[in-house]
């Protein structure tokens, strides 16, 4: 990294970084409004395949560890970002044809997608926390970057659950009272057509912040370079 940073672009850079910490919180507690309303819409058996919806999700976190240190030696830490932001713009958009379809399976895809993002992003982006500043603040950089997240932590289900589960045990009542597979199916086509609002919103708003992040000041990290063995001597 530059270490020529003044003051003020240090902060700058660490309020790009808080953004996608509260990100980082955002995207992964949806997962907890998921699951019931996935539950529903999709029509699952058992509480066991809802909580697949975690499992994909998670999943994406063990397959792109080794991959994303890859990727960001090749990308750089900056456009790494970029790119898991991108990525996972991609796995909200999933959520539309899987939302008319009702389909779990897309739901899945979509979910295990915007993990892969979400991998990519954190590792790119954690090591920022300490080299933003002196090294001696680096515990209270973390710190403020961990209160980014929990705030997101907190507000993504209230938002996502006011938006697709209001009125959700009222259309429960409906479907399992109806013996009418027609108006069952327009039902849950009803509930599952509240998610792509929200989901859009979210794939812009990730997109724009993927072309900013790209765009932005941020100082690229150095990796370390491997220092040549010394030679042994009998």
């Amino acid at each position: 990294m530059n270490q020529t940073q003044t003051p003020k672009s240090q902060a700058y850079a660490l309020a790009i970084i808080a953004v996608l910490f509260f990100i980082f919180g955002f995207i992964t507690w949806l997962n907890s409004t998921l699951i019931p309303f996935l539950k529903l819409a999709c029509e699952l058996e058992s509480d066991m395949q809802a909580f697949f919806v975690t499992t994909a999700f998670y999943m994406a976190y063990f397959f792109l560890a080794i991959p994303s240190a890859w990727i960001l030696k090749r990308s750089g830490y900056k456009n790494g970002m970029a790119l898991g932001l991108a990525v996972m713009a991609l796995g909200s958009l999933v959520f539309i044809p899987a939302a008319n379809d009702r389909s779990f399976s897309l739901f899945l895809i979509g979910l295990f997608v915007q993990g892969a993002g979400l991998a990519l992003l954190q590792t790119a982006s954690n090591p920022y926390a300490s080299i933003l500043g002196p090294i001696e603040s680096a515990a209270k950089r973390i710190s403020i970057l961990g209160v980014c997240n929990k705030i997101a932590g907190i507000l993504s289900p209230l938002i996502l659950g006011a938006i697709v589960l209001k009125n959700a045990q009222a259309i429960e009542e409906k479907v399992l009272a109806t013996s009418d597979p027609v108006l069952k199916s327009e039902l849950l086509t009803e509930l599952t057509g509240r998610i792509i609002p929200p989901y859009i919103i979210i794939a812009i708003c990730l997109f724009i912040l993927a072309f900013l992040t790209y765009r932005s000041g941020l100082p690229e990290i150095e990796e370390p370079k491997e220092e040549p063995m010394a030679k042994q001597w009998g």
